[in-house]
C-alpha cells in the first residue's frame, strides 16, 4: 500500500464524478419495496373520485339533519339510502349516520342525531388530489406507497435497481462474514447483488473484473500490505486504480477504482473497516446510481463533544438518547457498537470535532 494517503473527499468526488441514475426498471408492487423509484408521475383523477362511506349506515343530506337529537327526533323529507362503507355516496348526500340513529319502522324516518358535511365519508380528494405525484422520485418505496399504488390499481411500478457485483476475494480462513454484511447493507438499500468468490492473487481478481454485466463492483478482502493481498494490484492491472489508502480510519487499506463507467471499490476484510468504507464511499455511489434524494440524514444535537483528528476523516457510531446524538465510538467501531448504534456520522478530515449541543447530522442506520 502506498504511504502516502489520499483524503476522502478527493476520491469520494473522484468515484462519484459522471455517475448517474441507472435505466429505470418495471417491477411488481410485491417486488418493489425498498427500491427507489424512477418517476413522480402524477395523478389523473382524485382518490377517491366519489365521496365515499367510511362506515355502515345510512346516507343523509347533514342540512335534513338539523336540531335532531335522541330527545327532538327530526324528521327526513326523503327515505335514508342505507350504504356499507366503501359504497359511493348518492347524489345529494354529504354524510353518513351510523344505523341506530335513524329509526325507519314509522311511516316516515327520523333522525335521532345531527352531522356536519363529511360526518362518515371520505370526500372525492380527500385521499389523493389530482395532480399530486403517484410516488416520490428518488425516494425509496415503502409499505404507504405501495398501499397507495394498489388503491390506485396499479400492478408495477418503475423504479431504479444498480447492479452490485460483490467479489469475495477468499480470506484464508474461508471466512465470509465480512462479504455477508456487506451484501445485506446494499440489498437494504435496494440494491440487485449478486456474490462471487476469486482467490486472492491479482490475475485471478483482474479477471474478474473484466467484462461485468453491472453498474458497481464492491470487492471484499485483499486490500491491506500483507503478502497475498493484490486487490489494488488487480486494478493496477487493469488501469482502473484512483488510490491505494485513504485518510479514513477505520479502513484505510481500501482501494477505489474506476473500470470506464463501473466505479469500484475495494473494501478491506475487517467488518467494522469495511463498514466504514461502505458508508464512506460506497452509499454515496449507490445513491447516484439509484437516483436517490439526498438529505437521508437526521440532525441532533450532541449529547457529549466528538473529538476528531485533523487531517483524516472519521467514522463515529451514535446513538438516540433523549432527542440527542449520543456518541458510542470514533474511529474504532467495536462489534458491540456497532450493533447498538442507531446512525452513523462521517467526520470530515478538516473537522476536529464537534462540542456538545451542536446539531450534527447522522445517517440513520435502524428506526429510532
Amino acid at each position: 500500500m502506498k504511504s502516502i494517503l489520499k483524503s476522502l473527499e478527493s476520491i469520494r468526488a473522484e468515484l462519484v464524478e459522471g455517475l448517474a441514475g441507472v435505466a429505470p426498471s418495471s417491477m411488481t408492487l410485491a417486488q418493489a419495496r425498498g427500491r427507489v423509484a424512477a418517476e413522480t408521475a402524477v395523478l389523473a383523477t382524485p382518490l377517491p373520485e366519489r365521496n365515499k362511506a367510511v362506515l355502515d349506515g345510512w346516507a343523509l343530506r347533514s342540512l335534513d339533519l338539523a336540531g335532531a337529537s335522541s330527545y327532538s327526533p327530526v324528521p327526513l323529507p326523503n327515505a335514508p339510502v342505507w350504504v356499507e362503507a366503501g359504497q359511493e355516496l348518492p347524489d345529494g348526500c354529504d354524510c353518513v349516520l351510523r344505523a341506530d340513529m335513524v329509526d325507519c319502522t314509522g311511516p316516515f324516518a327520523q333522525a335521532f342525531a345531527e352531522a356536519p358535511p363529511g360526518e362518515g365519508i371520505r370526500r372525492a380528494g380527500e385521499d389523493i388530489a389530482a395532480g399530486r405525484p403517484l410516488v416520490v422520485a428518488g425516494r425509496r418505496l415503502d409499505a404507504a406507497d405501495l398501499l397507495a399504488l394498489r388503491a390506485l390499481g396499479h400492478e408495477t411500478i418503475p423504479v431504479r435497481v444498480p447492479r452490485v457485483l460483490l467479489l469475495d476475494v477468499a480470506a484464508r480462513d474461508k471466512n465470509s462474514l465480512t462479504s455477508q454484511f456487506i451484501g445485506e447493507l446494499l440489498e437494504g438499500e435496494g440494491a440487485d447483488v449478486s456474490f462471487e468468490n476469486c482467490p486472492r492473487d491479482a490475475a485471478s481478481i483482474a479477471g474478474a473484473l473484466d467484462d461485468r454485466e453491472c453498474d458497481m463492483i464492491v470487492t471484499i478482502g485483499g486490500t491491506g500490505s500483507g503478502h497475498g493481498d493484490a486487490t489494488a494490484d488487480a486494478l493496477r492491472m487493469r488501469e482502473a486504480l484512483i488510490a491505494h489508502g485513504i485518510a479514513l480510519r477505520p479502513g484505510q487499506t481500501a482501494a477505489v477504482g474506476k473500470l470506464g463507467a463501473i466505479p469500484v471499490v475495494a473494501l478491506p476484510g475487517a467488518p467494522d473497516h469495511a463498514f466504514a468504507v461502505y458508508h464512506a464511499l460506497v452509499r454515496p455511489a449507490l445513491d447516484r446510481l439509484a437516483g436517490r434524494l439526498a438529505g437521508s440524514g437526521v440532525a441532533l444535537p450532541l449529547a457529549r463533544k466528538i473529538s476528531s483528528m485533523v487531517g483524516i476523516a472519521e467514522i463515529a457510531l451514535v446513538r438516540w438518547d433523549n432527542s440527542s446524538w449520543l456518541p458510542l465510538s470514533v474511529g474504532d467501531l467495536p462489534l458491540d457498537h456497532l450493533r447498538l448504534a442507531d446512525a452513523v456520522v462521517v467526520l470530515a478530515s478538516g473537522s476536529e470535532g464537534h462540542a456538545a449541543g451542536t446539531q450534527l447530522e447522522a445517517f440513520l442506520l435502524r428506526d429510532i
